[in-house]
C-alpha cells in the first residue's frame, strides 16, 4: 500500500510558490537575470517536410538550475509566447530528459547550468522566410531563486545547417513505451474528497536505480501531486492526486494523461492511463 500525506493539496498548490518566492533574490544580494542566465537561438536546418529544426540555447551560471514543464514540487513552469513569429503555424518542443533535484524535503524536476531545448517549427506555407519570436517566462534557483523573462527573435532561413548540439539534445529525450519495453500500462481512477487520486501500474523491467514518475494532464488548471512509487518486481505502481480548481472530484481524461518515469537521467514517457 503505497499512500500520500494527508495534506490538502489544493492547499499545498497555494503553499509551495509563495515559499519557493520567499526565497528570490533581495535587492541586498544585487543577484540580477544577466549575472546568472545567458539566452540565444540556435538556428539549426530545414527538415525534410518542410518544418525547420531550432532550439532555444541556454547558458546558467554554475550551480543554478532551471526548470522542465512539470516542474515537481516546488518549481516554476516556463511559459512561451510564439505570438510575434510571422509565418509559424506551429511549434513543437522537444525536450531533452530531466535531472531530478531534492533540497530542503521538496523534489523538483529540470535542468542544470545548461540546456539546449529544440523547437520544431512548421511554417505556414514553407516557401515563405519564417521570422520566430519567443518569449519565455521561467525561473531560476540556486540558493535564492529568480523570476526570468527571454525575449529572442531571429530569421529561420533555409536550408540552414546541421547543429550537433541540437542534435544531442534530440537524442536525449525520453524513450517511447515501446522503446524501453513497457509491456503494459492500467490506472485505477478513485474519487476523493477535493478531486482524483489515480494509481497507474506499469509493468516494465526494474532498472535497479530510483524512479520518479511526473504525471501530466490535459487540463493544465488541474493541480497534479507529486507521485509516490513502489516496486513489485516487474510492476512499477505510481500514486497522484489530482486537484481541479473547483476542488471536487470530476471526469478524468484518460487519454490526455501523460507519464514520464525518469531514472539517472534517462526518461520514459507515454500518453494514455487506460482503465484495468
Amino acid at each position: 500500500m503505497i499512500s500520500l500525506a494527508p495534506v490538502s493539496f489544493y492547499v499545498a498548490r497555494m503553499i509551495r510558490p509563495v515559499l519557493l518566492f520567499a526565497h528570490l533574490a533581495t535587492p541586498a544580494l544585487a543577484t540580477t537575470q544577466e549575472d546568472v542566465l545567458s539566452a540565444t537561438l540556435r538556428l539549426g536546418w530545414q527538415m525534410e517536410n518542410g518544418a525547420h529544426m531550432a532550439a532555444v540555447e541556454l547558458t546558467l551560471a554554475p550551480g543554478w538550475k532551471t526548470y522542465w514543464r512539470s516542474p515537481g514540487d516546488s518549481g516554476i513552469p516556463p511559459i512561451f509566447d510564439w505570438t510575434g513569429s510571422q509565418n509559424v503555424k506551429s511549434v513543437r518542443i522537444h525536450w531533452p530528459a530531466p535531472d531530478v533535484f531534492e533540497a530542503n524535503g521538496m523534489q523538483t524536476i529540470g535542468y542544470h547550468e545548461h540546456l539546449v531545448l529544440p523547437l520544431e517549427v512548421t511554417p505556414l506555407d514553407p516557401a515563405l522566410p519564417v521570422r520566430l519570436s519567443v518569449g519565455v517566462d521561467l525561473g531560476v534557483c540556486d540558493e535564492i531563486c529568480l523570476p526570468a523573462t527571454l525575449d529572442l527573435v531571429s530569421d529561420l532561413l533555409p536550408p540552414g545547417q546541421p547543429d550537433a548540439s541540437i542534435t544531442a539534445a534530440l537524442a536525449a529525450r525520453a524513450e517511447t513505451a515501446t522503446e524501453a519495453g513497457v509491456a503494459g500500462v492500467a490506472c485505477q481512477v478513485d474519487p476523493i474528497s477535493d478531486g482524483l487520486r489515480v494509481t497507474a501500474r506499469v509493468r516494465l523491467p526494474d532498472p535497479g536505480r530510483t524512479e520518479v514518475v511526473a504525471f501530466e494532464t490535459a487540463d493544465r488548471d488541474v493541480w497534479v501531486a507529486p507521485a509516490v512509487t513502489q516496486r513489485e518486481g516487474g510492476v512499477l505502481i505510481a500514486m497522484t492526486e489530482l486537484v481541479p480548481p473547483d476542488g471536487a472530484p470530476f471526469a478524468l481524461d484518460r487519454s490526455g494523461v501523460t507519464m514520464t518515469i525518469l531514472a539517472a537521467g534517462g526518461a520514459i514517457e507515454f500518453r494514455g492511463c487506460p482503465a484495468p
